[in-house]
């Protein structure tokens, strides 16, 4: 496995309080890296999404892993509160390195099996708003902060490579328009030395999935009773490892503009996830492998 040094980078991992945004946060940690927090849960008060999980939490477990964990409430749908956490950057850094976008919030409002005549409009304007419009404006804030130096990397984090249709208008347009967000970004900052790519996850086993399956990270292959393909499922660390990978590569300019995926990225940087096994959702969902029940297959130590 390769060895990752992120010690000088100053990270901002807008998003992190669960799911991929905390894995990532805690991989960049574990490399070394500074790394700022942010979301709208906290130990001051739980977002919409009424999840347990704080910010603070994620920014202790950055500091355990090796990191420097720094947790701000902000909402990145407001701009006031986005410029204000970019001041702060600023102020206390001087500098940012590194920006990944994953912030969300669309789970309670997918209206899944739903078509797109019948959607909500008031929860599809929202969704929009959360998972697109944050984006766009924390990289408008956070970029001036790059242009200084001329460097940085931006990663937008989003679920697909945008090929086939995701199975609801609302959160297909909004997940597709994640990975347009990464190919305009990098189009306009090539010049100006800076990258930005978007990376996908395969079947995420987040916080909120294991709850949905009724089962613990300790147990998570229970899951498969209820849905095989939970069994080729992957840990937030999974892709946290491959977004750490990825900003220590001095060769990643040449990855502008494009989406890429935690499993590609783990074979081309010789990763595993934290149980040594290294999971390939293309090839498990296509097919290509004719795996053995792998409840009970010996992790893949590799």
């Amino acid at each position: 496995m390769q060895t990752t040094s992120l010690s000088e980078t100053v990270a901002l991992v807008a998003g992190g309080t669960r799911g991929a945004g905390r894995g990532i946060a805690v991989e960049l940690g574990a490399a070394g890296a500074t790394v700022y927090v942010t979301g709208r849960s906290s130990r001051a008060g739980r977002s919409d999404m009424d999840r347990p999980e704080t910010i603070e939490e994620t920014a202790d477990l950055v500091t355990a892993a090796g990191g420097h964990g720094i947790a701000v409430r902000c909402d990145h749908s407001d701009p006031g509160q986005v410029e204000a956490l970019i001041q702060r950057i600023r102020a206390e850094q001087g500098r940012l390195d590194l920006l990944v976008n994953d912030i969300w919030g669309g789970d309670p409002l997918s209206e899944w099996g739903t078509p797109f005549w019948r959607l909500d409009l008031d929860r599809f304007r929202t969704m929009w708003e959360r998972a697109v419009l944050t984006h766009f404006i924390t990289s408008r804030y956070a970029v001036p902060l790059m242009l200084q130096r001329r460097s940085g990397l931006i990663i937008e984090v989003t679920d697909g490579l945008g090929e086939e249709y995701r199975g609801n208008l609302a959160y297909d347009l909004t997940k597709t328009a994640v990975n347009r967000l990464a190919l305009a970004q990098a189009e306009e900052l090539r010049e100006h030395g800076i990258t930005a790519l978007a990376v996908t996850p395969g079947f995420l086993r987040s916080e909120a999935m294991l709850d949905t399956f009724g089962v613990t990270e300790a147990n998570w292959r229970d899951g498969g009773d209820r849905d095989p393909h939970f069994l080729a499922s992957e840990t937030p660390r999974y892709i946290g490892r491959a977004i750490a990978a990825l900003a220590a590569d001095p060769a990643v300019t040449e990855r502008a503009g494009q989406v890429l995926t935690s499993w590609d990225l783990a074979e081309q940087y010789d990763l595993s996830d934290v149980d040594g096994r290294r999971p390939n959702w293309a090839r498990h969902i296509t097919g290509a492998v004719a795996a053995p029940d792998l409840r009970s297959a010996e992790p893949n130590l590799k």
